[in-house]
């Protein structure tokens, strides 16, 4: 009940409990179950001695980590599932020598644990970097479990809004009956089926890949507010979940489920098929003329000071997919069955016909094996992929919603700032999935 025990102990922000042994803020309690869950290693670029306070936490993420374990942070209270919810919540704050908080800072106790690598993340540096790959992605590229890890801060029109230096994705339920077997997964070569042909051609013949009609042309020199940037967002979400709704009627099997599981389905869905649309057919646009909406917007001090440890878990992950999705090219037919996968998803609850959704799914994850194999024979980890970005999508639609709506604005111009300034190579006639009469970037 003393007035100082409702402060944080790392950072001084509000604290809304005991974490973890002591008390701190919600913020400090999930940066140290994710520093310690992942194995992070970091580095200070200065004399290790950084400020914490709730503006300048997320500057430094060395220093964060070892003021945890200076004020008495139990790793040992964390739940080694990852799941909410501590362990031993009767143990307190506690205390370790020098040489055991050296140990874990450089990551040499993680290592003996695991007998694994040690990884470490720099604070500075242009270098990106991968954790260690899960037997699905090639050579050095990130697969979506692992992540992005681009230490550069990104430059807001004269405001600098850091970056956390390394994300690591959480470990992630298996939305996907068939998602264990990618792991093993090895493509065979060989025709594509009839059945499968017909099946993709309806498919893509249900998508509309017109351009967006919403008006996103401003004119030079205006300066965009905070307010219209979010109702241009909303506007686009409109049309979006539109075209969704158009394209149920649409669909081959539309005839084979009840108006009442289609309802459940898109209400369950809606965001993850908007974002999956955004990330490949309406990529151009996105990344030229949203893109340019959000150049002129200026965000105040204030927004960059709240902007929350969700949304910036968001960006991040944001980020690493619109990377994903450029170097795989996604092309229509993969985009419609990846769609129609995602949405066919029978653990949703209320559902009545879930043995007939579960037919469908397997049916089209078949469909989009056979079409991968037979178009990109030199590939054989395309499928995997492709069919790994569906739960991170679905991740970052569960984390949507705990981003308040005041903060959408800022996250758009930090992911699209980002990625633009990333894919230096990019350009309109490029985009990873684009259709004939896309309106070009400004």
């Amino acid at each position: 009940d003393q007035a100082e025990q409702r402060s944080c102990l790392i950072c001084g922000d509000r604290a809304t409990g005991l974490h973890y042994g002591i008390i701190s803020c919600e913020g400090c309690k999930g940066f140290f179950k994710r520093s310690i869950c992942n194995k992070r290693v970091y580095r200070c670029s200065r004399d290790k001695n950084c400020e914490m306070s709730r503006k300048q936490r997320n500057r430094c993420q060395y220093c964060r980590l070892l003021k945890c374990l200076q004020m008495g942070m139990n790793r040992k209270a964390i739940r080694e599932d990852g799941m909410p919810g501590g362990r031993n919540k009767s143990i307190g704050p506690v205390q370790i020598s020098d040489e055991e908080i050296e140990r874990i800072m450089s990551g040499q106790e993680f290592k003996d644990e695991a007998n694994m690598p040690e990884h470490t993340w720099g604070n500075n540096g242009d270098s990106d970097h991968s954790s260690p790959g899960n037997g699905v992605s090639d050579g050095n590229q990130p697969s979506p479990v692992s992540t992005l890890s681009s230490n550069r801060s990104v430059e807001l029109n004269g405001y600098t809004a850091a970056l956390r230096e390394q994300y690591i994705g959480n470990a992630m339920a298996q939305h996907y009956q068939f998602l264990p077997h990618l792991f093993g997964y090895t493509a065979q070569p060989r025709s594509l089926y009839p059945q499968s042909h017909t099946l993709i051609s309806q498919l893509v013949a249900a998508e509309e890949l017109a351009p967006l009609g919403t008006p996103m042309l401003i004119e030079d020199g205006y300066r965009v507010t905070q307010v219209e940037l979010f109702a241009l967002l909303c506007r686009l979400a409109d049309e979006l979940l539109f075209r969704q709704i158009s394209w149920i009627k649409k669909l081959p099997f539309f005839c084979e489920l009840s108006i009442e599981d289609y309802t459940r389905l898109l209400s369950a869905t809606w965001q993850e098929l908007i974002l999956l649309a955004c990330l490949t057919v309406y990529s151009a646009q996105v990344l030229g003329d949203l893109a340019s909406v959000t150049d002129k917007y200026t965000p105040s001090d204030e927004e960059l000071q709240s902007f929350s440890e969700d949304g910036m878990e968001v960006m991040e992950k944001l980020i690493y997919l619109f990377r994903k999705f450029h170097q795989l090219k996604v092309s229509n037919e993969e985009y419609a069955c990846m769609k129609a996968i995602n949405f066919l998803n029978q653990d949703i609850r209320g559902l009545t016909n879930v043995t007939q959704l579960e037919q469908l799914n397997k049916r089209y994850w078949y469909v989009c094996q056979d079409y991968t194999e037979y178009k990109y024979p030199h590939q054989p980890k395309r499928f995997p992929e492709i069919m790994m970005c569906l739960p991170e999508i679905r991740c970052i639609a569960g984390k949507l919603v705990n981003i308040p709506l005041e903060q959408l604005p800022l996250l758009f111009k930090a992911v699209l700032h980002s990625c633009k300034s990333s894919l230096s190579s990019y350009r309109t006639g490029s985009s990873p999935c684009v259709t004939k009469g896309t309106a070009p970037a400004n």
